[in-house]
């Protein structure tokens, strides 16, 4: 999407955010707002769940879409049966997933809650985890997993003075990095994983992944290098694979198109498939929705991107194979050798030491 695109939902996030923690609820809330009823439903399903005195917290960014859902409580139940010894919520970043997943926007109602919640829900009297691990779901450190980080600094460091501060001082707080963190370990491993599952595609034709990526000013940590560096580990094994973005600057589709041409390949099948943790709306839409800018050609922004045309319409185009039959519509999470690399963030979280977030307000 081009930048102004992204201010504007960048807006309207803010806007959301703001309206789902400051709105008052009706009379039969007992004029409580929303603030405070939600941070009541999410303690009391923790007080009920609570079965173990440590906690997995999963953040994901969040969708909409029944089939993300689906993958989600995959995950959830992958995780507890993978570390038995904790207790497994998961919770969105995103305050518009959030409202409109309870808005059942796709048809299917939902209810999740920002990972501050889980938190102070985790630190009530009646509930006091001795360990939380928080496990990013993203793909990249980029922006959202920053969010990740600002939660956890906030709750250890007791920002709104509302909890037990002798609680934070003694309870473990650890961190899961994201899918890609590691230039080499993690790239490498994720390659390879992938080219087990898509090898014979890649026989066929293209195997080009659509990731996410940030715009120029949104790219923490410098992270949208790491769909470059997948993309090099993916051709060691096959010049056929190609790894794009819908947000990243010199790396949307027609940069992938340039790559394949540059690489002789003019013709034949083109497969897509999401690089994010759940096929939600980008994976539906931009990817394999049938969105078609073309009028006798395409017009590109400022940046090289053509908008509002999907991978799919774009390829099909511009003279591929690239049908339905040719979108695997599938999430990263759904795929479990490649959600292991994440558990296994998990585990060496759970291994390493506790974050030093904490620094008391009342001081002795």
């Amino acid at each position: 999407m081009n930048k102004i695109k992204f201010l504007m939902l960048a807006f309207l996030a803010a806007f959301a955010t703001l309206s789902f923690t400051a709105c008052s609820s009706d009379d039969d809330d007992d004029n409580a707002n929303n603030w405070t009823r939600y941070q009541t439903t999410v303690t009391n399903e923790v007080k009920t769940q609570k079965q173990h005195d440590k906690a997995i917290l999963l953040v994901a960014f969040g969708s909409t879409w029944e089939q993300a859902f689906s993958t989600f409580d995959t995950t959830i139940d992958a995780y507890k049966k993978a570390f038995p010894a904790y207790d497994v919520f998961l919770s969105y970043s995103s305050a518009i997933c959030i409202n409109r997943a309870a808005a059942a926007e796709n048809g299917v109602e939902r209810h999740y809650y920002a990972p501050n919640f889980w938190l102070n829900a985790f630190a009530n009297e009646a509930v006091q985890y001795k360990e939380i691990v928080v496990q990013s779901l993203q793909v990249i450190p980029g922006e959202e997993y920053t969010r990740v980080i600002n939660y956890m600094k906030d709750f250890g460091n007791n920002s709104n003075g509302d909890l037990d501060d002798k609680y934070l001082s003694r309870v473990e707080l650890k961190l899961g990095v994201p899918l890609l963190q590691d230039a080499e370990t993690d790239v490498n491993k994720v390659a390879e994983e992938l080219d087990k599952l898509y090898a014979g595609k890649a026989a066929e034709g293209v195997v080009a992944f659509m990731g996410h990526g940030n715009p120029d000013d949104y790219d923490t940590y410098k992270a949208n290098v790491r769909y470059t560096e997948l993309e090099q580990a993916l051709q060691k094994y096959s010049k056929n694979y190609f790894v794009g973005t819908v947000d990243m600057k010199n790396n949307f589709k027609t940069h992938v198109l340039a790559r394949m041409k540059a690489a002789g390949i003019n013709n034949g099948k083109v497969y897509c498939h999401p690089l994010m943790s759940i096929d939600g709306d980008h994976g539906h839409n931009d990817m394999a929705g049938d969105d078609d800018a073309w009028d006798n050609g395409f017009e590109t922004n400022s940046e090289g991107e053509v908008e509002d045309t999907s991978w799919k319409m774009y390829f099909q185009r511009m003279g591929y194979d690239c049908t339905n039959e040719t979108m695997i519509e599938k999430g990263l999470l759904e795929l479990p050798t490649v959600r292991q690399v994440w558990m296994n963030h998990t585990q060496d979280a759970i291994d390493g030491e506790p974050l030093e977030f904490y620094h008391s307000k009342h001081p002795e």
